[in-house]
């Protein structure tokens, strides 16, 4: 898109007892937020998908497919959102929102974290991070977390706080978390993107009504600080982010007026992308088609099919080319590269049912036949 000694993170933090059994039939309640397919350091790739009563999770048995197991169930209890995670470790770290009726019928939310340090291996155990609102009202207001890792290998959580917020936790060295911090801001809705730069910092793009407030960190380690608003907002969930040059992130987002898709890099203005995205986020990739760097784009388009953008990168002002691949898609679509440095494109049916499209041996992104999983 190093690995730290830290005891491998208290032997693995135990590992969870349900490792992978028989999931329920047509479980999968949607998708979760962050780049739910990955990459392990073997090769495989991994899609992830919250479930009822669990996660779900699909592995390739061997680097570039095209055979896949699974799906493996892992019971979470109570989750109301999953996020998906992974540092330059190749870890994964999934991030939930969990909300529980206590005996006096009052409910407590609070946020959880869980690792998986190989692809097909066991989750470790979900761990609470707590909630740093102590009245219960607030409590319960408390959103959805998203994360980033950085170079160092330290969890970022941010959630927005019932007071309309940003909220960091994060994990310090030798694997103990810090408390939690007030970033501040004002109207935060669910739905943020939190994303590391290769030059070791961390930033937030967090939608606010009709603006994105933006956090970055002013050097690797420091505490993110509020920089520009970004106009017209972001339809809460729509946002994606992706490194096109050192230490230069674009995002990408679906504008909450109808207008298409827009993208940002500081110091410029947003730019118009088109397409016609409908419920559900967006999916990004960098790529080398026919020997230019391109970005890719996915998305659920407003008549249910997934639709494909390409572009040369940082040059989207020239436009770009989109195309339905015909394939019924809900939620957000993934994108990733295979052992093999080929496109692969994931989404999941109407019923449930995960669907998997690879870049084909042709000019420009033409994808294979897609393959149910």
């Amino acid at each position: 898109m190093v690995m730290r000694g830290r005891s491998v993170r208290s032997a693995q933090r135990r590992i969870s007892a349900t490792s992978g059994g028989a999931a329920p039939a047509a479980a999968v309640t949607g998708t979760a937020s962050g780049p739910w397919l990955v990459r392990g350091k073997d090769g495989l790739l991994t899609a992830y998908a919250p479930a009822r009563g669990g996660l779900l999770r699909w592995t390739e048995t061997r680097p570039g497919g095209p055979e896949w197991s699974g799906p493996d169930f892992f019971a979470v209890a109570d989750l109301t959102h999953l996020a998906v995670v992974q540092g330059a470790d190749a870890y994964v770290h999934f991030l939930g929102r969990r909300e529980r009726t206590r005996a006096d019928g009052s409910a407590g939310v609070e946020v959880v974290h869980a690792l998986q340090y190989q692809s097909g291996r066991p989750v470790t155990e979900w761990r609470s991070l707590g909630n740093p609102h102590r009245e219960p009202e607030k409590a319960r207001r408390f959103g959805v977390p998203a994360g980033a890792v950085d170079a160092q290998g330290d969890l970022h959580v941010f959630v927005r706080n019932a007071g309309g917020g940003l909220m960091m936790r994060r994990e310090g060295r030798g694997g103990k978390w810090e408390p939690w911090t007030d970033l501040r801001g004002a109207d935060v809705q669910d739905g943020l993107t939190a994303t590391a730069v290769s030059d070791g910092r961390i930033e937030v793009f967090a939608p606010a009504g009709g603006v994105v407030l933006h956090w970055t960190q002013p050097e690797p380690g420091a505490v993110p600080r509020r920089s520009h608003d970004i106009r017209p907002g972001a339809l809460p969930g729509s946002a994606a982010a992706l490194e096109t040059a050192p230490g230069r992130l674009t995002h990408v987002w679906t504008d909450p007026a109808g207008s298409g898709l827009l993208c940002h890099r500081p110091g410029g203005w947003p730019v118009p992308l088109g397409g016609t995205p409908g419920e559900g986020g967006n999916a990004v990739l960098r790529t080398t088609l026919d020997g230019y760097d391109c970005t890719v784009v996915a998305h659920r388009g407003a008549a249910g099919s997934v639709l494909v953008g390409v572009c040369g990168t940082e040059s989207e002002a020239s436009g770009l080319w989109w195309t339905d691949t015909g394939r019924p898609g809900t939620g957000t679509p993934a994108l990733a590269h295979d052992a093999r440095g080929r496109v692969v494109l994931a989404a999941f049916d109407g019923d449930g049912a995960l669907w998997v499209g690879r870049q084909a041996p042709e000019p420009g992104l033409v994808l294979a036949d897609w393959v149910r999983v």
